[in-house]
């Protein structure tokens, strides 16, 4: 009936079932701790939470929302991004609302790329830009961050960089601050790839969804960069920051051009979504700056919390800039093989972490490096390294 051909179509043929599900049915199995995906194990704000119930009762968003997202919320994203950068967009043609960062990373990368174009991306890379930019039937070209022990973090290099760029070069995939290593790009390594943006007339997407996760550093949009507001599309997310992440709202903003563009593609994916949510989003993007300093202290608490516990337990640890997710080195432990590892780390202590080589192209660069996320309770986290303790013993 097939004529024997495979039923997945070849530009998805190297993606199965993601590390996160796989980890996820580890950790339901085998009752373990999971601090393997990134999601919190508490509801947010309240107040944000009530508000989708009124929005519910209310009638609001219950049928389709308008394709560019609901005003209230295109106005409130709009503002944010005005007060916290002074950056200024017009909510009307310059903002998109998408289903999650996720939708908006497949709408731009499927709207702005041909066949044939080249994406450079920064490895190691949230899974879904690879599947994305295959969709696409693009080429991904990945530049590694490089880990540096004695400092406890990863590197970008600007000249690997900027040999990776050919005449096919369509797009750069950012994402800052960085899933899996936690790095914040810098003002100078921001500077320095704006400027090759410009130099090589490259379009850039950012993905800045943990923008309130910085703790190490500042979160700059490359956006604000000269030469870079018409040649940017800037991601964001409600879920990360204001720990809803099953209502899925996200969003796009850039000049009308490339809105325009990424809604072609968006609205032929999910159309519209999450309606009743868009206007709690719009109301929890004005909670005062307090909500967002208390919720970027409480994480950098559940950062060093973990990090101690792990580095306790005698893994090398790359302490996060940003995100809420830490990097540990497994050699420090006698071990070199992450999948290994983290496939036996439940039985061994009752603890579900993520290979970083599942991000990476390059397998043998990420291969003993393991990722665990400090998204939970306090007590969670605590108990978490206090099963972790046995693998020093």
């Amino acid at each position: 009936m097939t004529h024997g051909r495979p039923l997945l179509n070849r530009r998805l043929a190297e993606f199965g079932t993601t590390i996160f599900a796989e980890m996820s049915a580890l950790a339901v199995r085998t009752g373990a701790i999971n601090l393997g995906q990134g999601f919190p194990d508490t509801d947010g704000p309240e107040e944000v939470r009530e508000a989708a119930v009124r929005a519910l009762r209310a009638g609001h968003g219950n049928q389709y929302p308008p394709g560019p997202g609901v005003p209230e919320l295109r106005t409130a994203i709009a503002d944010h991004q005005q007060h916290r950068y002074a950056l200024t967009y017009d909510p009307d043609t310059e903002v998109l609302v998408t289903a999650g960062a996720t939708e908006a990373i497949a709408a731009s990368l499927l709207a702005l790329l041909e066949p044939g174009d080249e994406v450079i991306a920064l490895e190691p890379y949230y899974d879904s830009y690879a599947a994305c930019i295959a969709m696409a039937g693009a080429t991904r070209v990945p530049v590694t961050l490089h880990p540096e022990p004695a400092t406890g973090t990863y590197r970008l290099d600007l000249d690997e960089l900027r040999a990776a760029v050919t005449p096919r070069t369509r797009l750069l995939l950012l994402n800052t601050p960085h899933n899996p290593t936690g790095t914040v790009l810098t003002r100078e390594e921001l500077g320095a790839i704006a400027e090759l943006a410009c130099e090589r007339d490259l379009l850039v997407v950012t993905d800045e969804v943990y923008e309130h996760l910085v703790f190490e550093g500042e979160h700059l949009p490359l956006a604000g960069f000269p030469g870079m507001r018409g040649r940017t599309v800037t991601i964001g997310s409600a879920g990360k920051t204001f720990s809803f992440t099953g209502w899925k709202v996200g969003w796009v903003t850039a000049p009308r051009e490339l809105v325009s563009a990424v809604r072609s593609a968006k609205q032929f994916l999910t159309y519209v979504s999450a309606g009743p949510f868009q206007y709690a989003v719009a109301e929890a993007l004005r909670l005062p700056d307090s909500y967002f300093d208390e919720f970027r202290a409480d994480m950098r608490a559940k950062r060093d919390l973990l990090a101690g516990g792990l580095e306790r337990a005698g893994f090398k640890v790359y302490r996060p800039a940003g995100t809420y997710f830490v990097t540990t080195d497994i050699r420090s432990l006698g071990e070199s093989d992450g999948f290994a590892f983290c496939r036996a780390l439940p039985e061994r202590c009752g603890v579900v972490a993520i290979p970083n080589a599942v991000f990476y192209d390059h397998r043998e660069q990420g291969a003993p490096f393991v990722r665990f996320a400090f998204c939970k309770r306090t007590d969670v986290l605590e108990e978490a390294a206090s099963r972790l303790k046995t693998l020093a013993a």
